[in-house]
């Protein structure tokens, strides 16, 4: 069996959130998996202007890609 290991620090470094208390920054499968059950997408997905205003929803996310 394939066990992968989480880049974490890697993740981190990289990681576009703002969201400072976030305990899921840098463990991006727990990410995706919070935002998607609430109908969100995490802040990878959005361009950093859209970022900041913590709208994560799919609609925002469809109002930015789809001009």
């Amino acid at each position: 069996m394939d066990k992968r290991v989480c880049a974490v620090e890697e993740n981190r470094d990289k990681c576009p959130c703002t969201y400072e208390p976030c305990s899921k920054k840098g463990i991006c499968c727990e990410c995706l998996r919070y935002h998607w059950e609430r109908m969100e997408l995490p802040a990878c997905f959005f361009p950093p202007e859209v970022e900041r205003t913590y709208d994560r929803s799919l609609g925002r996310f469809i109002r930015c890609y789809s001009k």
